[in-house]
């Protein structure tokens, strides 16, 4: 179907579906370059809405690295919703980019962001929605190159089926390059193509690889059975984080994040034993103070964003933050401009950094203790003693913030019903504070989720907790967790196994995903949509139980189905760390003392870089040097845009 045909279509169809805003394209800062003209086309797909998608930094990053190569086009693809789906599949109307309108299948490349797993099954609807095999071995060079990245990568055998090809680590660099090397190979068999894939640093093409198993189920070996396959794909990191993307697009409808966020600091050195992300981000690497300061200005004036998002995993540990909010409350301080800093420890001093941003609205103030007793923060390298809590929350009260949120987690390693109550105590003491200060006007807002042990973290050898022990401990908190100041949300249990055993799962899983698919299995990651009888239907189609994932303690010397996927930390380093959480041992802030996780030995380039980079922050220059005169002037008088 051509383009023009298909844009008839959408004129008629667009009158019968929710939010038609999603299917159009054409807003402000997209890229729309002439088709016929541009060699080498890439689709970006993020497989849920476009309320979603639109929202994730990560494709709009990449969608300016390939449209900045003057002979290739980047355009986006989102999943439709359940309603457009419908009329598509009655219509014969196959997916398409929202640019240029092209069938999915006339690109050269597609890439699939796989942030979380929940959207495993939207994956293989979009495949086929678009006309193409689900299945990697049943797609030839007729079809484009089909790869996938993002933080549900690093465990990429539940998904080894579907994906020809896994970037495991950073995309900023590697997008252009996987182009490019397709590119070259144009017209070569599909074979070649992958061939030339696995050779480039932090490419994994599962096809490549062999899994053997013991009897019981677990994994004997992962072999490369290629040359051209390394027997360890190490991840791909960017050394020095590039300038900031700031021309974001202007989305046609309200999406989940209406702001626009700028990535301060990449990686984390907390050392969470629970914690993925802190974990397959290393190594830190910071952006300077100037270089963030104009990029707000860059956002505001090439989108008109009112709220900016001041983003990294963990905000109070870049090393220039209290010089960043000086910075910019001194430039935007008066512009009326909304900004955000998440993700900052529980200490006082947090609230007076959010009071140097001028943050006015004094809607929520954010932490996340994630246990609530002593012996639990050991457990899980968590260290945030309840007088620093309290300490914190008599802080923001007194800013004028009338709700604290607290995000915790049940079911860690050890974990027992009195630890949960003392999650009841702590946030009962902190409304308390709050009542001294605000009266009846303060509010604590508790987030719950349940523990899931993921790859590449110290936790990877425990078992998730039983559904039925997670349950007894959610009661407790409904329970007790009531009453005026007091809100409780909690995530469904059934999703949270869900995510366990797509997690931690092996290549075998993908005959359960691709049936669970075939009974109508998507959109996992909406409650509403998610069925979880279907999935476990499908696990017994394909003997397998969902358990052996989720509720199996692993042997300490046992072989992960991630086990070839080197996020650059040892195994032995997070093998020492689980065996400490035994012994409630913890371990300091990597920053204050190394302890040898791998990260920098296999980065020499980043190790240079970060060594390179002086120990205090650069000045910021004074308004009247910069090179934008009237930053704080534009930025007050901007609208949004429509």
């Amino acid at each position: 179907m051509r383009p023009n045909q298909i844009e008839r279509q959408l004129s008629r169809l667009l009158l019968q579906v929710t939010k038609p805003g999603r299917y159009v394209g054409g807003e402000f800062n997209s890229v729309t370059k002439d088709w016929n003209s541009t060699d080498f086309k890439v689709a970006l797909a993020f497989p849920d809405t476009y309320d979603l998608g639109m929202s994730n930094l990560g494709i709009m990053i990449l969608y300016e690295q390939i449209n900045r190569q003057a002979d290739m086009l980047a355009e986006r693809v989102f999943s439709p919703w359940i309603d457009m789906e419908d009329l598509m599949r009655r219509d014969a109307i196959p997916l398409f980019s929202l640019e240029n309108k092209r069938s999915i299948r006339e690109f050269d490349l597609l890439g699939i962001s796989l942030p979380y797993e929940q959207l495993y099954t939207n994956v293989l609807n979009l495949l086929d929605l678009a006309g193409m095999p689900v299945r990697s071995a049943e797609r030839d060079e007729a079809y484009p190159v089909v790869i996938a990245g993002g933080h549900a990568c690093y465990n990429p055998e539940p998904m080894s089926d579907f994906i020809d090809a896994f970037v495991i680590g950073e995309g900023e660099e590697i997008i252009v390059e996987i182009a490019r090397t397709l590119q070259m190979l144009r017209g070569g068999t599909r074979a070649a193509q992958l061939e030339a894939l696995a050779g480039i640093q932090g490419v994994y093409v599962p096809r490549f690889y062999e899994v053997a198993y013991h009897p019981d189920g677990t994994i004997a070996s992962v072999q490369s059975n290629a040359p051209e396959a390394p027997a360890r794909v190490l991840k791909r990191i960017v050394p020095v984080l590039p300038k900031p993307f700031t021309r974001f697009l202007v989305p046609n409808i309200d999406t989940v994040h209406n702001r626009a966020p700028i990535e301060i600091m990449r990686g984390c050195t907390r050392g969470c034993r629970f914690c993925h992300a802190g974990m397959i981000t290393r190594p830190v690497r910071e952006r300077p103070v100037e270089e963030i300061v104009d990029a707000i200005g860059d956002v505001v004036a090439n989108t008109g964003f009112e709220e900016i998002s001041l983003l990294s995993l963990s905000s109070s540990d870049y090393r220039w933050v209290n010089e960043l909010c000086d910075a910019v409350h001194e430039v935007y301080g008066e512009s009326g401009m909304t900004l955000s800093l998440p993700s900052l420890r529980i200490e006082s001093t947090s609230a007076d950094l959010l009071d140097k941003l001028g943050d006015t609205r004094r809607s929520g103030f954010t932490f996340a203790p994630e246990a609530a007793t002593e012996r639990m923060r050991e457990i899980i390298n968590k260290a945030v003693p309840d007088d620093q809590v309290l300490e914190a929350a008599r802080a923001v009260y007194s800013r004028g913030w009338r709700t604290i949120k607290l995000y915790f987690m049940i079911g860690h390693p050890e974990e027992t019903l009195d630890d949960v109550q003392a999650i009841v105590n702590l946030c009962k003491a902190v409304l308390y504070e709050g009542r001294k200060i605000m009266g009846k006007k303060a509010n604590v807002n508790v987030g719950v989720s349940t523990f899931i042990p993921k790859p590449h973290t110290p936790f990877q050898w425990v078992p998730q907790e039983a559904t039925a022990l997670v349950d007894e401990k959610l009661r407790l908190l409904k329970d007790q967790l009531r009453g005026q100041g007091l809100h409780l949300r909690w995530n469904d249990i059934e999703s949270s196994e869900f995510e366990g055993f797509l997690s931690r799962g092996d290549r075998r899983i993908g005959r359960v995903i691709q049936r669970a698919w075939e009974m109508g299995c998507k959109f996992d990651a909406w409650s509403d949509q998610h069925f979880h009888d279907r999935w476990l239907v499908a696990f017994e189609e394909a003997g397998l139980s969902p358990f052996f994932y989720t509720e199996r303690e692993r042997d300490i010397d046992e072989i992960f189905p991630w086990d070839h996927i080197d996020a650059a930390v040892h195994k032995k380093f997070l093998r020492d760390d689980y065996l400490m959480s035994i012994k409630g041992e913890t371990r300091v802030d990597c920053r204050d003392r190394c302890f040898a996780c791998g990260i920098l030995p296999k980065f020499k380039d980043a190790r240079a870089e970060t060594e390179a980079l002086a120990w205090e922050c650069p000045p910021v220059k004074p308004i009247s040097a910069r090179k934008r005169t009237g930053d704080s002037e534009r930025v007050s008088n901007v609208a949004l845009l429509p």
